[in-house]
């Protein structure tokens, strides 16, 4: 199959911290412009709160800038995760991080967060987060439970519309056949994670986009540092136009509804990749390039065309 993408295409949500650089190469060779990174779960439990900050500063800072030396537009979302909620010590100190971070360049929303375990402290710091999100105008990036996944995705929208939150600034993530109408049923934004050998395959995508079609359905990889794949949208992609979906509706599933979702944060406009600038691999940040010795950095002309084309 043929990864390309005919068209551009964003990746709303894929942990870039924990890929490589052939991971961006790849990416950016099959058409993805633009990527969302939601802050997360590192996989081990962290027990300061200067490990969160650091990690913030991370992923609108360094994150960004390896990202823009393969030609794709970074950006992410900021929050404290449902699982690491419940040691709530260090949750509180982290809340007192997350007004400092959230309307940093760069940052298109508040997440992800939600329920895990659907737990009493899940639900205090989900609903904290809902209202700074609301304070500051931002779009909200909710993690729905692997377990128990209806209830825990009905509750996350209960509990959005409690708070005064407007639907259309909601994203909920993670969805799957069970909880697909409910969401759109809603007014909320329908977001589908392909992962390898569970959530949700990219055949099981395309019976859904048959079914419920393309508006307010947005996919993403996920990609993280567990088995999964960077490749998931441009492949899921590939299929859908192979399955005889049209490519006006394949393109908003996998490039316009995430841009009018999360350009609702006044952070992500079109032009950002659109006149993007040439790729310059002999920039460094804080004294940090991509390269190793002896390596020759990429240059591109200031014409040199960032579209899909392959040489």
């Amino acid at each position: 199959m043929n990864t390309t993408s005919p068209f551009p295409l964003i990746d709303p949500h894929v942990h870039m911290t924990s890929r490589t650089t052939d991971d961006y190469e790849a990416m950016r060779r099959a058409g993805i412009v633009a990527i969302i990174e939601p802050a997360f779960w590192m996989g081990q439990p962290r027990t300061e709160a200067g490990t969160f900050k650091d990690y913030y500063s991370h992923l609108i800072g360094f994150e960004r800038f390896r990202s823009s030396q393969f030609g794709i537009k970074h950006y992410c979302t900021i929050g404290l995760n449902s699982k690491e909620a419940n040691n709530e010590p260090l949750a509180e100190q982290v809340m007192e991080l997350l007004p400092l971070y959230v309307a940093k360049e760069g940052v298109v929303g508040v997440g992800e967060i939600g329920y895990d375990d659907q737990t009493a402290a899940e639900d205090k710091y989900y609903r904290l987060q809902l209202e700074i999100a609301k304070e500051v105008n931002l779009p909200v990036q909710i993690h729905t439970p692997h377990r128990d996944k209806k209830k825990g995705t009905l509750r996350s929208m209960e509990v959005a519309l409690e708070h005064g939150i407007d639907p259309g600034m909601v994203i909920v993530d993670h969805n799957n056949e069970e909880t697909v109408k409910d969401v759109l049923d809603r007014g909320f934004w329908a977001a589908f994670t392909i992962y390898p050998h569970t959530k949700m395959g990219n055949e099981r995508m395309v019976e859904i986009v048959k079914q419920y079609g393309p508006e307010r359905i947005m996919i993403n990889s996920a990609a993280d540092w567990g088995i999964s794949d960077p490749l998931a949208v441009p492949k899921t992609v590939a299929l859908m136009l192979e399955r005889g979906i049209p490519e006006d509706q394949v393109r908003l599933v996998s490039y316009g509804n995430a841009l009018a979702a999360f350009g609702q944060s006044g952070q992500m406009p079109e032009s950002d990749w659109l006149e993007a600038q040439p790729i310059d691999q002999s920039q460094k940040f804080s004294g940090s390039s991509i390269l190793r010795g002896g390596q020759t950095p990429r240059i591109d002309e200031a014409n040199t065309p960032t579209s899909n084309i392959i040489r």
